[in-house]
Order: C-alpha cells, then sequence, then structure tokens
C-alpha cells in the first residue's frame, strides 16, 4: 500500500513536471526535475527530451482555422459536434429541469417522489452502459439509444395530446397518466445507454490529434450553448404545448437516429 501510494505521488509530480514544461514555465520546469530525480544527478540530457517531445507536440497541435475545411478535418469535427449537440436537443436537460412539473401535468400528485426516481433510473443506466460498450460496440448502443428515445417521445407527446383534447375521466386520466411516466422512465433508459455518455467517447476517439484541442473545445462550446438553449427553452415550450415540445425533441431524435446511421463510423 506505501509503494502504491508513493508510485502514485511520483507519477503526479512528473506529470506536473510536463504540464510545467507545456506552459513554457522553463525555470519551474528544470527545479522541479531536478527535485526529482536528486540535486546530484545530470538532469541535461533528460531536459532536451522533455523539450523536443513538447516541441513536436506542439507543432502537431498547430492548424490554421481554414484547414478545417479540409474533408479530413470537416467530417470529424462535424461528427463530433454533431453528436454532442443532438445529445441536448433531444430535450434531455429539459426534462430533467422541469421533470416535477411534467409529471403534475401527466396527473401525478407526487410528482417529486417520480422526479427522484427518473434520476435513480438514469444513474443506474448509465451504470449498465459501461459493462455493454465493448459487448455491443458504440453506434449500435448509439442506434439503440436514439431509436428508443425517438419512440418514448412519441408515446409522451401523444398522451399528452389525448390529456389535452379528450374528455376528462378517471379511468382514461389514469392509463395516459401511466403511458408517460412509462414512456418517460423508457426515454430515460434508452438515452443512457448511448446517447448520455458515448457523444463525448466518439468526439474524444474521432478527432485528428492536429485538431483534438481546438475542435474539442468547439464541440464542447457547441454542447454547453445548447444545453444552455434547452434549459432555458423547455418552460416557455411547455406551458405552449407539452404534447408540442415532446413531439418537437422527438423530431430531433428522430434525426439524430438518421445522423447516426449515416455519419457515425
Amino acid at each position: 500500500m506505501k509503494q502504491s501510494i508513493t508510485l502514485k505521488s511520483v507519477m503526479t509530480f512528473f506529470l506536473c513536471i510536463c504540464l510545467q514544461a507545456k506552459m513554457n514555465l522553463m525555470d519551474d520546469f528544470e527545479t522541479s526535475l531536478q527535485v526529482l530525480r536528486g540535486f546530484e544527478t545530470d538532469i541535461t540530457a533528460e531536459v532536451n527530451d522533455i523539450k523536443r517531445a513538447v516541441e513536436s507536440a506542439n507543432k502537431k497541435a498547430t492548424v490554421r482555422f481554414q484547414e478545417l475545411n479540409q474533408k479530413k478535418y470537416r467530417t470529424p469535427l462535424l461528427i463530433g459536434t454533431g453528436l454532442l449537440v443532438l445529445q441536448n436537443l433531444c430535450g434531455i436537460n429539459g426534462i430533467l429541469f422541469y421533470a416535477s412539473r411534467i409529471f403534475r401535468a401527466a396527473g401525478f400528485t407526487n410528482s417529486d417522489l417520480a422526479t427522484c426516481a427518473l434520476g435513480a433510473i438514469q444513474v443506474l443506466a448509465t451504470g449498465v452502459t459501461t459493462s455493454l460498450l465493448d459487448k455491443a460496440g458504440r453506434r449500435m448502443l448509439l442506434i439503440i439509444s436514439t431509436a428508443g428515445t425517438t419512440l418514448s417521445l412519441l408515446a409522451v407527446s401523444v398522451a399528452f395530446f389525448l390529456k389535452d383534447n379528450l374528455p376528462h375521466d378517471s379511468h382514461s386520466d389514469y392509463i395516459l397518466s401511466m403511458v408517460s411516466l412509462v414512456a418517460l422512465v423508457a426515454y430515460i433508459i434508452t438515452f443512457s445507454f448511448g446517447m448520455g455518455a458515448i457523444p463525448w467517447l466518439i468526439m474524444s476517439e474521432i478527432l485528428p490529434v492536429g485538431i483534438k484541442s481546438f475542435a474539442g473545445s468547439f464541440a464542447t462550446l457547441a454542447n454547453m450553448l445548447t444545453s444552455f438553449g434547452v434549459t432555458m427553452t423547455a418552460n416557455l415550450l411547455l406551458s405552449w404545448s407539452a404534447g408540442g415540445t415532446f413531439a418537437s425533441y422527438m423530431v430531433v431524435s428522430a434525426f439524430a437516429l438518421v445522423f447516426v446511421i449515416l455519419w457515425v463510423p
């Protein structure tokens, strides 16, 4: 145990040294390396090796903005960014943030309990996904995920449309409420199976080394902006029409399914 802790400490310290070299903190980096190796050790050769490695990495990471239009860069950037944007436009944050309101609109009196259950199901489903990644493959899980979210959102939107337009009675209201609950649970499970985490994995794997830093930042920014947009508009859309809101999310989810089939390798 003591050896394990010591090894981790040395590895962490060495990573900090490399980070200092990457940030051009040459004096700090050489001093830290000297402390790690011992003051009587000649570190000149190792310092030069690290400097050459950092310079080589910086050259590989340098790409002009105009070069992103090249096909070898454009396609991976489109796939990586597209998945992260569609991840949010499927409505996940709007549904999770306003789950209590959605359940109240569906007719549940204890909406907070249903919301907590929904969150717990998401955690469990995400945990199961990690064990399926290598067996089923990323692309297949994404296809299953987007197909499942599309069907689930279709069921929720139909249930809300019927609830708003059919004469109210206790039996039909109960059935529609249960359909909404089951469909929302199915949505969370199928979303977690693929669209929840896999877009981030694919983005990190598909981007070439030359554009990974810039393109990764761009894709992450696009993800954050769409997440913010969905969260901010969900309340307004639900006030307009709950059924229409889920129908719009369903259309995006269906597009995501087509996108995965046609573009994701």
